[in-house]
């Protein structure tokens, strides 16, 4: 089933929606990051499905999404001051905090850890759901494994149609990238997966924030991982990526050029508005994600671009990097994985 919900909710639909996922069936719905995949988080069998639908690994965790913040000590416990301080400073929004599991959260959704990924989403349409169907929601991202998140229903609903029950279309996600995703260890928040929420705005909040070395690192496939989207291939289109980041605007120009015409020109380029001109490309081979300046729009706009990208079967898509401060955390992050690494850097 399809509802769109582009303009507002249906009841009727809503009502359906609920009691499919309280009866243990898959459901697609938009959240203010990206779309997720959504089940019953404590059926165990109904998230079993999701590791089905998306061919996902069984040792990533899934997050689970609440409606409010009351909800919390229903599945996690001995939350302390520093993780309740995160809570109230940036939930409901987009972030993900790593507490304690209470028994009551199958390990199918933790992958076996003791701890277990908690959000609560802003997204009207995504509240609604969890509300009304009165159970917490294990949700990843509406993707198959690997491939770039699903930021509108056009660019997903061919891969996973079928292999849910319904589909609620709420329009383009508003963000783009996957939440934050913080745990808090030795009093210290340390972000495993950079998203909207900041570095800077978490140190605000409680004086002191770390960023793991596995942001920008490579992680083996024996590594135990808390969050998801830091392990295997992610975020990456079927084409070969290389991501290229100067800090000098001429620099970048340069080096773009000279990638171009080391592939012969077979390439996409995914950049910023100022610089298709100066690439010379024709122009399905140069993807605008924007200005170089307005950040928002590449984290909006990088998951669609990729997927177009990858319709034109270049030899190679090229990508422009942005600096690593800000929201530029989560867009590196989330391209050095789509890449595998294959990064080119000039500072």
């Amino acid at each position: 089933m399809y509802y769109n919900w582009t303009e507002k909710t249906n009841t009727e639909e809503l009502k359906i929606v609920c009691n499919l996922i309280r009866n243990g069936e898959l459901v697609i719905f938009p959240t203010e990051t990206v779309y997720g995949i959504g089940a019953n988080a404590l059926d165990e069998n109904a998230v079993g499905k999701i590791f089905i639908a998306k061919g996902r690994p069984s040792d990533n965790p899934l997050i689970v999404h609440l409606a409010d913040r009351r909800k919390i000590e229903e599945i996690a416990q001995d939350i302390t001051e520093v993780e309740r301080k995160l809570i109230d400073a940036f939930m409901p929004g987009p972030f993900t905090i790593i507490l304690k599991r209470k028994p009551i959260v199958p390990d199918i959704v933790t992958a076996g850890l003791d701890t277990v990924a908690v959000r609560i989403p802003e997204n009207v349409i995504a509240r609604g759901i969890i509300t009304f169907s009165g159970v917490p929601i294990a949700a990843p991202s509406a993707n198959v494994s690997g491939k770039p998140s699903g930021t509108n229903i056009k660019d997903i609903r061919k891969e996973l149609e079928g292999k849910v029950s319904v589909i609620v279309d709420g329009g383009e996600t508003q963000i783009g990238l996957e939440s934050t995703v913080v745990k808090v260890i030795d009093e210290v928040p340390v972000i495993l997966r950079p998203g909207k929420v900041t570095p800077e705005e978490i140190e605000k909040v409680t004086g002191i924030v770390k960023i793991d070395k596995n942001i920008f690192g490579r992680i083996s496939q024996n590594d135990i991982v808390e969050s998801p989207g830091m392990k295997y291939r992610h975020y990456a289109p079927e084409t070969s990526c290389k991501l290229i980041y100067c800090q000098d605007d001429l620099d970048q120009v340069f080096y773009l050029k000279k990638f171009v015409k080391e592939y012969q020109g077979n390439v996409v380029v995914i950049g910023f508005k100022e610089h298709e001109e100066k690439l010379l490309l024709d122009s399905e081979r140069f993807i605008s994600v924007g200005k170089k300046d307005d950040l928002e729009s590449f984290a909006k706009n990088i998951y669609s671009a990729l997927r177009k990208a990858d319709e034109i079967k270049p030899r190679e898509i090229l990508i422009e990097g942005v600096k690593k401060e800000g929201l530029g955390y989560a867009i590196m992050n989330r391209l050095i994985r789509t890449c595998e690494h294959n990064f080119f850097e000039k500072q």
